[in-house]
């Protein structure tokens, strides 16, 4: 209340409402009182009702500088694609906006006022006086100035005055934040402008992005970022939003120290941030499910690259099939997660690393390569190796920007390829699409169809099981028909038996495909557990032949 409500002056508005009642009551002036409840215009912090007063202020003109706007949005990124058109409907739909608030905190509005007419005073003369005066001792410096020692000596008015008030407003603080662009990026040598991105909330297309963007337009006729990235908010398992006066918030560091680092950024990489996103001490277990899936396939990898030296790899059209189907669809791989971080879809990164270590690696690829990892030796063995030292580099550097620790981790004790920088994992470039390693579409066919068998063996070994007939898989043998197509093709495959994983494989010529599952014949081989009718004393003729030699 100011010196205008009398003998109420200096009382909060809510404790001078009832003194104000009371006074009318007792003088007899008081026609009726009643309450009203509504939900607008109250105070977001505190929750108490706001009253609104007419003053004098201060706008900017958007609708001098729409077209120009609507250029420069169109010529920015937006992600998500909506964020243009929300952009610029509200550009369009804004006619001024109001640059001054009454506070008594805040960056000044560098006006004067003849004292006289009560005329503002504002040109490139006052506002470089105010600018020193600024750099000299602050913008607190304002209120503690008298105008005549700010304005240049010998200012006067146009009626002739020479004493001057000062503004007493401050400026919208999104005027402060609008203007960061150019009192950062442009003032230092070391950064450029526009920047490359911004990155907030949705709130601030009606806050930080659209105040910079009117200030940039206005000062320097294009917007001031390349790209911009929005987000949703964070809320609790129940979809409210956090806040310490409900006590549902949840501190990242009470998240690390319980989960760890790496889980809680896996988690984030695993939301569409674009939306709120809920989170609860259930979804940071599932992440840790993710996890170890993807690091138990990490390790699997590690443990079987012992011993091996890059430089003695082989060139990827040297490798078995198998070999070349699994870094064919690494590349491929490769070439998802690389659009996806480029456009900041951070979960498609996620949900495709993830797959790719449950589905392609864990359990199809790794689960037929241990019997030649395990069995083999020569080249077979080292065409697994070479395999899996690509699968293993390609994968921690695709990992690296989220998984940042486990990435770390992995890479200190993988082998390292002589153009390595052995320091660390970010010193090294992320992986490339490479047209050259890939497979045709004539063995892209042909590994679709060892899918499809492979599905249809699994569950005729499901049902053997429940029949007791037999346990693991490589206690069966496999029987497949065939059309004439590919008779041939899967007859002349040599590692039919590995890629379905049972003991042997028959292939018959039909016009009915169809699988049968039968108990293997012969007996168990003590180190590769296949069998056959050749096993004697214990072993196939391959192991018998490893074992000799050693």
């Amino acid at each position: 209340m100011t010196e205008d409500a009398g003998p109420f002056q200096g009382m909060f508005y809510a404790k001078a409402v009832p003194a104000i009642l009371e006074n009318l009551e007792q003088s007899g002036s008081l026609v009726a009182r009643k309450k009203i409840e509504h939900s607008y215009a109250h105070c977001w912090r505190c929750k108490s009702p706001i009253l609104f007063r007419a003053t004098e202020q201060w706008f900017a003109s958007v609708e001098a500088m729409k077209e120009r706007a609507a250029d420069g949005i169109e010529k920015v990124e937006w992600f998500p694609a909506w964020g243009k058109e929300r952009m610029g409907a509200m550009v369009r739909e804004r006619a001024d906006w109001c640059i001054s608030r009454q506070r008594k905190w805040g960056v000044p509005i560098p006006i004067f006022y003849c004292e006289e007419c009560e005329k503002p005073l504002i040109n490139r003369e006052t506002v470089r006086a105010v600018s020193a005066l600024f750099a000299a001792k602050g913008s607190n410096a304002w209120f503690e100035t008298d105008a005549a020692d700010i304005l240049p000596e010998g200012m006067v008015c146009e009626c002739g005055c020479g004493a001057f008030t000062k503004e007493t407003d401050i400026m919208d603080v999104w005027f402060d934040s609008g203007s960061s662009h150019a009192a950062v990026l442009r003032e230092r040598p070391e950064l450029e402008w526009p920047s490359d991105l911004y990155l907030e909330g949705t709130d601030q297309f009606r806050g930080w992005f659209q105040s910079s963007l009117l200030t940039s337009i206005a000062a320097f006729g294009k917007a001031p970022y390349r790209q911009v990235v929005t987000h949703g908010y964070i809320v609790d398992g129940e979809g409210r939003k956090m806040s310490k006066s409900l006590g549902n918030t949840m501190s990242p560091q009470e998240i690390i120290d319980k989960y760890g680092a790496d889980i809680l950024r896996l988690w984030v990489s695993s939301a569409n941030y674009q939306e709120d996103v809920r989170v609860s001490h259930e979804m940071f277990k599932q992440a840790s499910d993710s996890y170890l899936k993807i690091r138990n396939t990490a390790r699997f990898l590690l443990g079987n690259l012992n011993g091996f030296d890059p430089d003695g790899q082989m060139p990827f059209g040297e490798l078995e099939s198998i070999d070349r189907w699994a870094l064919s669809r690494l590349n491929d791989l490769t070439a998802k997660i690389t659009e996806a971080y480029d456009c900041y879809s951070f979960h498609a990164v996620f949900h495709a690393l993830h797959g790719f270590c449950v589905t392609d690696l864990s359990n199809f690829y790794l689960d037929v390569l241990k019997d030649r990892l395990y069995c083999d030796e020569g080249k077979p063995r080292l065409s697994a190796q070479t395999a899996l030292f690509r699968l293993l580099d390609g994968l921690t550097r695709l990992m690296a920007p989220i998984l940042c620790f486990t990435a770390e981790e992995i890479f200190a004790h993988s082998p390292k390829a002589r153009e390595t920088d052995a320091r660390s994992v970010f010193l090294n470039d992320m992986p490339a699409y490479d047209k050259t390693v890939s497979l045709t579409e004539d063995e892209t066919a042909f590994w679709n169809k060892i899918m499809e068998l492979r599905d249809a063996v699994n569950l005729e070994l499901e049902r053997k099981r429940g029949e007791k007939l037999i346990g693991k898989s490589l206690e069966a043998d496999a029987v497949i028909t065939v059309d004439g197509g590919w008779y041939d093709r899967l007859k002349g495959y040599k590692d039919l038996r590995k890629a379905l994983i049972v003991s042997a494989v028959e292939v018959k010529q039909g016009d009915a495909e169809g699988v049968e599952v039968k108990r293997a014949a012969g007996a168990k081989c003590e180190r590769c557990w296949n069998y056959g009718e050749d096993v004697a004393d214990g072993l196939c003729p391959r192991c018998a032949g490893v074992i000799n030699r050693d």
